[in-house]
């Protein structure tokens, strides 16, 4: 597994991930997707919400506000519920969750070795004086407080006065803004159960301890869906909705050895749930959850309903009652599904006696697809062709073009930002003195690094092919060489 050290240099290097206001020093757990990196995360939304949402008969999207009414919070038990426990150091002042500060490496100063300072791994005691930590696991000196819960929701005001008439809070989970508009939706277009509603946006949860590059942060994106069920089907529901999700990842290239389903113990369930897996990912810190599927019942509709005076139930046609559905609640998070990937598709190769560092991003994640290149960049006539087919490839495809360095430096410059193909423009295609334009170019595939030529007529069509994987095919057509 690549050491996360490697993915955030890579994602500053190549323009994936910058750390926010770094010019002034940087905002802790704040991340700002750069060129790349906001072209790979929205093909990671654009791809699960044409499989979750336009793919599919039974349901249908929503965009709800991030500022909700500040009873919404108390009817979902956000306010009561929604906390974290809390240690401060009295010496560094630094915070830490209690519940998880075992699994933190701890900074000790080994009397047993002249008061020599060790980082010693998390759960574990120093290996020459056997002591276990008592002390902040930060300065390694000062004393921690007793718990005290923490709620994580972060708090603002609507309106010119900052009074308690005013209090508003950044939503801490996207669902909420489903389970309101429950009725909106039902009524607007005609739902028949079983049925989902689904959204992506932001949310903000005031975490104690953030940290793992972009995995847990204060500002992420999720990707929700609530979907809607006659109670009695819920449990075979989350099955099914259990196995879709845990079988989208790898579609899109994560290797299944990296995935894993993890049941929560009766005595981690959340308040509202019956039953929640987790599909969790081997992450460079370890197995850390990526989704979480979870029955929520009927809990979120009904307290919505106490909490407005608004019924929030369905008119059941075969039985001609009205009933409260249960929810099925597959819930994931774009910023962990993006690193997930970058994580996955992260290889290092020895190629010709050198180090090839390659992304290999499926094609519809990948944020570029094609590269056009020219091979000699003082060529007039091959620079103007290899710019006026690049114009043509955007149409379709994110192409970009590239001349800043030889054609060798711009293949593994390619290769390492994930681009799954790259079109030459050379002498041949234009023609010179000596010989007659042949009108054809080379594409590059960046897994193989094979070459097949192809006319500039059939580049469209043959790319289409490649892009969907027929690769073989193309091969088989045009004849194969490596570079």
């Amino acid at each position: 597994m690549v050491e996360m050290d490697k993915i955030v240099s890579l994602c500053k290097r190549r323009g994936f991930i910058f750390q926010s206001s770094e010019i002034y020093g940087g905002t802790g757990s704040c991340w700002d997707y750069g060129p790349l990196g906001v072209e790979l995360k929205n093909n990671v939304k654009r791809v699960w919400w044409r499989d979750s949402v336009q793919n599919r008969a039974d349901m249908v999207g929503l965009d709800s506000s991030i500022l909700m009414h500040p009873r919404v919070w108390k009817a979902s038990g956000h306010l009561d519920h929604f906390t974290d426990p809390m240690v401060d150091c009295r010496d560094c002042k630094k915070r830490f969750r209690s519940d998880k500060i075992e699994d933190d490496i701890w900074l000790h100063f080994c009397a047993a070795t002249k008061g020599n300072k060790f980082n010693i791994p998390g759960g574990e005691p120093c290996k020459h004086c056997g002591a276990k930590r008592t002390l902040c696991p930060a300065c390694g000196k000062g004393e921690l407080t007793e718990p005290r819960q923490f709620n994580l929701m972060f708090k603002t005001f609507m309106g010119p006065v900052e009074e308690d008439a005013a209090v508003a809070y950044l939503r801490p989970e996207t669902a909420q803004g489903i389970f309101v508009n429950f009725d909106n939706v039902l009524q607007s277009m005609r739902m028949k159960l079983p049925f989902g509603i689904a959204q992506i946006g932001k949310s903000f949860r005031n975490e104690i301890t953030p940290g793992n590059f972009t995995f847990r942060t204060r500002e992420f994106e999720q990707m929700e869906i609530e979907f809607f069920v006659v109670p009695g089907t819920d449990e075979e529901w989350h099955q099914r909705w259990l196995d879709e999700r845990f079988a989208w990842y790898p579609r899109y290239g994560i290797r299944k050895g990296n995935l894993r389903l993890r049941e929560h113990e009766p005595d981690e369930l959340a308040h509202y749930a019956k039953r929640t897996a987790d599909i969790e990912y081997l992450f460079p810190m370890g197995w850390s959850e990526l989704e979480g599927v979870a029955n929520r019942t009927d809990f979120d509709l009904k307290q919505h309903a106490e909490f407005s005076g608004k019924a929030l139930d369905y008119f059941d046609e075969e039985s001609k009652q009205k009933i409260v559905p249960y929810v099925i609640e597959p819930s994931a998070g774009a910023d962990r599904a993006t690193l997930a990937f970058l994580v996955d598709a992260y290889r290092e190769e020895q190629v010709k006696g050198e180090k090839r560092v390659v992304l290999n991003f499926h094609p519809e994640l990948a944020p570029i697809k094609i590269a056009v290149l020219p091979l000699l960049k003082k060529n007039a006539r091959i620079v103007e062709t290899a710019h006026k087919l690049c114009a043509d490839l955007r149409r379709r495809w994110r192409s970009v073009y590239d001349d800043t360095a030889s054609i060798g430096r711009l293949y593994r410059r390619q290769d390492e930002v994930g681009t799954p193909f790259c079109v030459t423009v050379d002498v041949q295609t234009v023609g010179d003195d000596q010989a007659a334009a042949d009108d054809k170019v080379t594409i590059r595939d960046r897994d193989q690094m094979q070459q097949v030529r192809v006319a500039l007529s059939a580049l469209p069509a043959v790319m289409e092919k490649l892009i969907a994987g027929e690769w073989a095919e193309i091969y088989r057509q045009h004849g194969v060489t490596r570079d």
